[in-house]
């Protein structure tokens, strides 16, 4: 008998070999394209975001733009291309042909939009070549000044014995913050019932006017009105704690069950036909332009902790949250709207 976790170990093995096979070390890429590497590039890169100008995405593309284009002395040109939860702009790049296009995304097209959308127009593993994450952020759980309890274990506690009377708000079906607490439903055995909202903003105003009870929401929005006392923050969506929410709890220290580990993310990718020493020019360049105090500060004000990473890094990370988020969606029978 196959188990749900055999389905993920072999899911998971299946990713890791295709995206590698896309990430072949340079000494490995025939010594045309391994030279080409050093007079590349000729001409402006076109940065793909498939969110809208003000997006999170949006802005830490252009917090990579200007500083990547110095380093290659060509300009990158970050051009939105909105729809269909990123996954347009994910699209676009698959399909470009001109070794000058690469592009930026949430994690949420790379991982989960296959499993909620099966017409979704690329495959990751055969359209995409890996280059580096950007950016990782935890969700944080927040509370509306209603709920009673104050501190994380005190939360769980109450929302479990509440079975279905709490509702908690989510930016959409599907959504990182509708497969988050889904997930925690499932190590906690809380019921709570699920309200679907345009975006956070929304979000955070229902829970301000205590019109629903919770929601994992992004630290940008939610930590400061928690600051003004608007809302109550239980606990982190990552095993580690955030320094941008304070002394914020890792929601994991709470439980009995290990495995409770979520962050969005946001990285660079390629179409697959981007010659492999050009992805590992672009993900060291981008490592590094990470690692300056200037953006990691400026990373850390809008709620994001600098990442960089080898394109072997990211496709491993791509593998991993396919698997277990394909689960979730699975469990749940979540479909995007």
């Amino acid at each position: 008998m196959h188990t749900d976790s055999d389905f993920f170990s072999r899911r998971r093995r299946l990713l890791c070999g295709t995206l590698a096979a896309s990430v072949l070390p340079a000494s490995l890429v025939p010594a045309a394209a391994s030279a080409a590497a050093g007079t590349w590039p000729q001409k402006p890169l076109r940065l793909i975001v498939g969110f809208p100008p003000g997006s999170s995405p949006d802005m830490l593309a252009r917090a990579v733009a200007e500083p990547l284009g110095q380093a290659l002395g060509q300009p990158v040109i970050v051009d939105n291309k909105v729809g269909a939860a990123g996954s347009i702009g994910v699209a676009s790049v698959a399909r470009a042909t001109d070794g000058y296009t690469i592009g930026l995304t949430g994690n949420g097209p790379l991982t989960t939009a296959k499993a909620l959308t099966p017409s979704t127009p690329y495959d990751v593993a055969r359209d995409l070549r890996p280059i580096s994450l950007v950016a990782t952020s935890p969700f944080v759980l927040a509370g509306s000044m209603a709920m009673p309890a104050t501190d994380l274990r005190g939360f769980l506690d109450f929302a479990k014995a509440q079975g279905d009377k709490l509702s908690y708000g989510s930016i959409g079906p599907g959504s990182g913050s509708h497969l988050a607490m889904e997930l925690l439903k499932t190590h906690t055995g809380i019921r709570a019932v699920h309200v679907p909202f345009p975006g956070f903003p929304q979000v955070a105003t229902a829970l301000m006017g205590k019109q629903i009870d919770l929601s994992f929401m992004i630290p940008s929005i939610a930590v400061p009105q928690a600051k003004n006392g608007r809302l109550r923050l239980y606990g982190v969506s990552t095993a580690a704690a955030f320094p941008g929410s304070g002394d914020v709890p890792p929601i994991q220290s709470a439980l009995d069950r290990q495995g409770f580990d979520v962050a969005s993310w946001n990285a660079v990718f390629g179409p697959v036909n981007l010659p492999a020493p050009l992805a590992e020019r672009l993900s060291q360049e981008i490592a590094r332009i990470l690692q300056t105090n200037e953006v990691k500060q400026r990373l850390l004000e809008q709620g994001w902790l600098a990442a960089g990473s080898a394109p072997g890094v990211l496709a491993h990370k791509i593998a991993e949250d396919t698997a277990m988020w394909g689960g979730v969606i699975r469990l749940t029978g979540a479909r995007a709207e």
